[in-house]
């Protein structure tokens, strides 16, 4: 026991998400053709689906994702409103929000495009038959006009209640400048604010100590009920949407971080390796935003007044990973419904999802809403969707693990411009090395 807890976090994760897959694995064969299975334990049995699947697993597992998830709010609004009011120059919320803006835009619109390119080179849909009853209740998306009027909330307790991202940055935003403002009662209110971040942060300590085991629930579920039947009839668009993402997060990603910081890509790809495999494992950027945010300060790098805006904005309007399914999907549905598209389509298509990726923030189900839209956008049948809807998930995990390296690629950027970027500590191998370290120091 005591060599487990001398490992780092993230072996302990890929422990729990290596021995997740492994279980979820053997469960499905047990499990194949059955309702359920008995395991006879002496006087009793215990049944693997109700009780570990539906049980133990999803319980376990859902408990882990909502604690994630009740710290988002907390973090981003008392993060915000410190970093805000410590600007000494107001302007730089301007130049800080089309910088992070324009730059999450344009990776988006090179992340469909890259998605397009190397689904008209691979094919995807071809030989794929369509199913006999394949059918989707397509969303209306709200248009770009509502989602500006939505973004400032009418009441900011009501917004974190329900979790709307947009209209608490807005108002986070709004009360640090205030706060900036206010003379000595703004700077007594922001020392409460400070202590108040010092208290989330070891909250988050504290729930870490439980991800291995969170993943593990996660994992074994999710590799029990998974169609693997699905998976090898959708093979080639499974393997583009993959491929996709992984230049776009190694190629595209490492590119602009060169090109725009003169940084090191490879000290930058090392840092981020916890953050993605807790993101490809919970699959939410929601509840990955705590882990995110503290890799941007404590292991790359950024000022907090730079990261506490640009990952909370990221983790609502940064799509890549989506636009990488979408570019992909759209031309694997139009060769499934053997219609072919025109160079202006795809440029439509490109154009759709881009703005889409802002004029959606914050919707649920957003990724298929955003598909719905570019399909309709085209022309083509949204039933497409139900063809592609089971395997999502799991192509969903790499998403996510792509949408937080974007949001810390950003970060690192707009940081940089700003001089707002410690250099020493982004290119210190062993600044932070793990999560752990950091929170040491707290405990300490």
């Amino acid at each position: 026991m005591s060599k487990i807890r001398s490992m780092s976090l993230t072996t302990r994760i890929m422990i729990g998400m290596g021995l997740g897959v492994v279980v979820g694995f053997i469960f499905q064969a047990i499990l194949a053709g059955e309702d359920d299975y008995l395991i006879p334990l002496g006087l009793f049995s215990l049944p693997i689906k109700a009780f570990f699947v539906d049980g133990l697993f999803h319980v376990g597992g859902q408990i882990f994702i909502a604690s994630l998830k009740m710290l988002v709010v907390p973090l981003v609004f008392v993060s915000l409103v410190c970093g805000t009011c410590s600007l000494s120059d107001p302007k730089k919320l301007g130049r800080l929000g089309g910088k992070s803006i324009s730059l999450y835009l344009l990776t988006t619109a090179i992340a469909i495009t890259v998605a397009i390119s190397l689904a008209l080179l691979f094919n995807p849909g071809e030989g794929i038959g369509l199913p006999s009853q394949a059918s989707y209740d397509a969303k209306e998306a709200p248009t770009l006009a509502r989602v500006i009027i939505d973004m400032f909330p009418t009441n900011p307790f009501e917004a974190m209640a329900k979790g709307n991202m947009l209209q608490v940055i807005v108002f986070a935003l709004l009360f640090g400048i205030a706060m900036a403002l206010s003379g000595k009662a703004g700077k007594r209110v922001a020392d409460v604010f400070e202590d108040l971040n010092t208290v989330i942060l070891k909250l988050v300590t504290l729930l870490m100590n439980i991800a291995p085991y969170g993943v593990f629930f996660l994992m074994a579920k999710l590799f029990t009920t998974i169609e693997l039947n699905l998976i090898v009839s959708l093979a080639k668009y499974f393997g583009v949407v993959v491929l996709a993402l992984l230049l776009h997060a190694l190629v595209n990603y490492t590119l602009l971080l060169k090109i725009l910081t003169g940084l090191n890509p490879r000290i930058f790809l090392a840092k981020m390796k916890h953050t993605c495999l807790f993101a490809f494992s919970t699959s939410s950027s929601s509840a990955t935003m705590p882990i995110t945010l503290e890799t941007a300060t404590k292991k790359l790098g950024a000022s907090n007044s730079v990261a506490s805006f640009t990952i909370p904005l990221g983790a609502t309007i940064n799509m890549d990973g989506t636009a990488i399914m979408q570019g992909v999907a759209t031309v694997f549905i139009a060769q499934v419904f053997s219609v072919d598209l025109t160079i202006s389509d795809y440029l439509m298509v490109i154009l759709t999802a881009t703005l889409a990726s802002v004029g959606t923030a914050g919707v649920p189900g957003v990724g298929l809403i955003m598909l719905a839209m570019v399909l309709n956008q085209v022309g083509l049948p949204v039933e497409g969707i139900a063809i592609i809807i089971g395997v999502d998930r799991l192509l969903d995990m790499t998403r996510t693990a792509v949408n937080v390296t974007g949001d810390c690629m950003v970060t690192c950027v707009v940081a940089k411009s700003e001089g707002e970027l410690d250099e020493s500590v982004f290119n210190d191998p062993n600044a932070a090395k793990d999560l752990e370290d950091y929170h040491k120091s707290i405990d300490s």
